[in-house]
Order: structure tokens, then C-alpha cells, then sequence
């Protein structure tokens, strides 16, 4: 694409807009997330951590890293934390000993469905500032454009492994009088 017709103003305010905008976001977000995972000893990065192993099922160190949006040294130190506490499981690939991957153990899986159970829409003011669209469109925002961007920074691997959780959990997971229950759990108790 021919960059010369744009104007450095635009991509100035453009670029600074999409700042302001996501970095208020994110400390929503943020807010909500550390209080949402406080009474589980976790942080954002050891939660994010639990939640990929858990869609990807064996996943990379690198894997980690790139889906958790953090430095290959950031998701090894918080996965090595969680090691300790007993929740993953570390192992080298026979074929492949360069990489490191991890798998959630059975106290760690229980320890995700908890957090995930315990969850409250009420207290996250991202959810709660969305329902007016909801309630206006008769849907949420399917973020298009943001999902456009984000594909063209972060490339078509993210986006598959992004893909490929929204849908996992989407699968795996059922709901009733706002209770969220695996579905193999919920197979099992009828």
C-alpha cells in the first residue's frame, strides 16, 4: 500500500485516539480482572496462563507468549510459579527438546473452573458499559475492525489460537441460572 497519501496528522490522531481509548480499556479491565482472581492468590499473567493451557491442551512456552501477549521470559517465570504451586505440569517434546510445554494438572484445571465459576458479570464494567448496545442491537459489539487491526499486527497464528479458544470455550462450557458448568461435568451429574 502506498503510504504517501496519508497524512501524519491523521495517524497522529488516529494512532493517539486508539491509545486513550484502549489504555482506559485496559485499566478497566484490569481492575476488574485483579479483583475478579484476588481471592484465588493469582495475578493476570498465572490467570491468562491457566485459561490458554487450558484451550490449547499442551501448549509451547513460546505459544504462551505469544497468545498472552507477554515476553517468552514473562510466561516462563508465571508458569513456573503455577509449576510450583502444582497446577501445570512442565514437559519437553521428544522429538523437539527445545521447547518447553505445559499442561494443566488436575488441581489446576480445578482451580480455573473455579475462578470461572465464581465470575460475576455485574463487577466488570466493560461488560456492563457493553449492554447498552445489547440492549440497543440485540447483540454484543462483534469487533470487526478491532479483530482487522489486531490481525494485521499480530498475524494469522493469533488470531487462530484466539479463534480457536472463543470456540473451545464456547463448546466446553454450559450455563444454567448463571451457573457455568463444563460440559463434560455436566454430562456426568445427569
Amino acid at each position: 500500500m502506498d503510504h504517501s497519501s496519508l497524512s501524519t496528522k491523521q495517524s497522529i490522531l488516529f494512532s493517539h485516539k486508539f491509545a486513550q481509548l484502549t489504555k482506559a480499556l485496559w485499566k478497566s479491565i484490569e481492575k476488574d480482572w485483579q479483583q475478579w482472581i484476588k481471592p484465588y492468590n493469582l495475578n493476570i499473567n498465572e490467570h491468562q496462563i491457566l485459561w490458554i493451557a487450558f484451550h490449547l491442551e499442551g501448549a509451547s512456552i513460546s505459544d504462551i507468549a505469544k497468545f498472552g501477549v507477554m515476553h517468552v521470559s514473562t510466561a516462563f517465570n508465571f508458569s513456573k510459579k503455577l509449576e510450583e504451586r502444582g497446577l501445570l505440569h512442565f514437559s519437553k517434546n521428544t522429538d523437539d527438546k527445545r521447547n518447553t510445554y505445559i499442561e494443566l494438572t488436575e488441581d489446576g484445571d480445578h482451580l480455573l473452573l473455579e475462578t470461572l465459576e465464581a465470575y460475576n458479570p455485574d463487577t466488570y464494567s466493560v461488560y456492563n458499559g457493553a449492554l447498552p448496545i445489547k440492549e440497543l442491537y440485540g447483540k454484543f459489539p462483534e469487533f470487526t475492525e478491532l479483530i482487522t487491526i489486531v490481525r494485521h499486527i499480530y498475524g494469522e497464528d493469533f488470531m487462530e489460537i484466539f479463534e480457536k479458544s472463543i470456540h473451545t470455550f464456547d463448546e466446553e462450557f454450559t450455563e444454567e441460572s448463571g451457573t457455568l458448568t463444563p460440559v463434560k461435568q455436566a454430562k456426568t451429574s445427569h
